[in-house]
């Protein structure tokens, strides 16, 4: 059976140990975890510093090994405008290595080819440092919007370790088929966000993108044919936040079953 992951942006600022704990219930081996506590809470759970708090770091390293679970990826290192990010990248690296993290998820805001290709050279040589991979996330509203304009940073850049993150809902909002991922070199594709959605929204993207995403079978998307295309020993994680079903009064556990229940029937 193949493994899967819970993503960080799924479970709206649920502590770190029970959420390591719920996707050890839910008989997933990895979490994605980002360092920057969102401020969607509709549950109302404890806010935390994991940055600061070396206690509830040497907690959520416990309970990683307690239960078989590892951080796939880190989140919250972007590439933004007129800002050099090393410092800040070292700093959430060294937070992440500690926490045993496999993978670094960055998107850019940035829409300069030649200052993406900088910085990202400057990201993937720190990751080296700490034997982090780094991938790149393309979103159709940031400065690197598609898979060709990822493509072409990675190739300029020529790290062998920089690579790509494909998160289903982009590939489909961005027209992409089964053939154009079969087409990526399968040693570029670093891991897999998997969630369904509409092939077509009126929704702010953003918005959509963050906080309602549907189940694998739940919408319209491509999936099986995405899967079929892509290498099968990556990552496949669940991003699948759903914050109208928080609001009413869902738990996390509740959400990720169904999302958990519903990508083993599509892997069969």
């Amino acid at each position: 059976m193949r493994s899967l992951g819970i993503d960080y942006i799924s479970i709206f600022g649920l502590p770190p140990v029970a959420f390591v704990e719920l996707a050890a219930e839910l008989g997933c081996d990895s979490i994605s975890f980002g360092l920057n506590l969102s401020n969607t809470n509709p549950e109302g759970f404890p806010r935390y510093a994991i940055r600061e708090d070396k206690a509830l770091r040497c907690e959520m390293k416990a309970a990683l090994q307690a239960n078989g679970i590892h951080i796939a990826l880190g989140e919250n290192l972007p590439v933004l405008p007129d800002v050099d990010g090393m410092d800040t990248w070292r700093a959430s690296l060294d937070v992440l290595s500690e926490l045993g993290t496999r993978r670094i998820n960055s998107v850019s805001l940035e829409a300069d080819f030649a200052r993406n290709v900088d910085q990202y050279g400057r990201l993937a040589e720190a990751c080296g440092e700490y034997g982090i991979v780094p991938l790149i996330e393309f979103v159709p509203i940031f400065g690197i919007a598609d898979l060709p304009g990822a493509m072409s940073v990675i190739e300029a850049v020529g790290a062998p370790d920089l690579g790509l993150i494909i998160d289903t809902m982009h590939c489909a909002r961005t027209g992409l088929t089964g053939a154009d991922l079969a087409a990526v070199p399968n040693e570029r594709v670093g891991y897999i966000q998997l969630c369904d959605a509409p092939l077509a929204s009126d929704a702010d993207y953003m918005d959509e993108a963050m906080h309602e995403r549907q189940a694998p079978g739940d919408g319209e998307l491509p999936l099986a044919e995405y899967l079929v295309a892509l290498p099968r020993d990556v990552v496949l994680s669940l991003e699948v936040p759903q914050l109208s079903r928080a609001k009413a009064g869902q738990g996390p556990r509740e959400r990720l079953a169904h999302c958990v229940a519903r990508a083993r029937e599509l892997l069969r």
